[in-house]
């Protein structure tokens, strides 16, 4: 951990930040500062070998839940600093919901939302660099939002060129879909790559609902 004033970054320094392989935290949402991570083991989802339960698949398919893409920043990021079972503080300060907000403002910070008549129930946010997609959290209140979510995710990765999908750590959760620890100089070897290509995020266009059979026919062709 590297202790850094947040007064210091910016939007600027923090996509160089990232470009370099670290990533911020802060110890508690009451903790005004912030710092420096530079996992040894880095977690990532290869986006070829992304895996789907049958189970999920099915709820996929059956559209529980409306997907929108960037339409509510600041929901997401409630949603994904909210206590919670088995997480009942959170690393999401003022500083970073403010960096983030301006990096979504400015689109290169990104959501994905799982919406049930009309209320948001889960949902994911993080940024793109090059043709790398950095998650930072996720959230659910209903079971599978999340999962949806992050299906929805990939398979918008998928179609718009992206090479990596970082994911910071690997969890139990994350461990289902795929996601893998690789040693930081591997990770960087992947990372230099992926920030020299150019991807789409929009490659799925902001007009365009894709639906769950959409998405998963998006990954069994990869």
């Amino acid at each position: 951990m590297i202790p850094v004033p947040d007064t210091l970054i910016t939007t600027d320094i923090l996509l160089r930040a990232y470009a370099a392989g670290l990533f911020p935290m802060a110890e508690s949402a009451d903790d005004p500062g912030l710092f420096w991570i530079e996992p040894r083991e880095r977690g990532i989802i290869p986006l070829d070998t992304f895996h789907v339960s049958s189970r999920l698949a099915r709820t996929v398919a059956a559209d529980h839940f409306e997907i929108r893409v960037d339409t509510d920043f600041e929901a997401v990021i409630d949603g994904c600093a909210a206590p919670n079972r088995g997480r009942e503080e959170t690393w999401i300060n003022q500083r970073i919901r403010a960096l983030y907000g301006e990096l979504f403002e400015q689109g290169v910070c990104h959501t994905i939302e799982a919406w049930r008549e009309g209320v948001l129930v889960g949902g994911l946010y993080g940024l793109e660099l090059g043709s790398a997609f950095f998650g930072e959290s996720m959230f659910h209140r209903e079971r599978d939002a999340s999962k949806v979510a992050l299906v929805h995710l990939v398979s918008r990765l998928r179609m718009g060129k992206f090479n990596l999908l970082d994911t910071q750590f690997v969890t139990p959760h994350l461990a289902r879909f795929g996601a893998i620890e690789i040693a930081r100089r591997n990770y960087m070897q992947l990372l230099n790559k992926a920030i020299t290509l150019q991807a789409e995020w929009w490659g799925i266009p902001r007009e365009q609902h894709m639906n769950g059979a959409e998405a998963l026919k998006i990954l069994q062709a990869a």
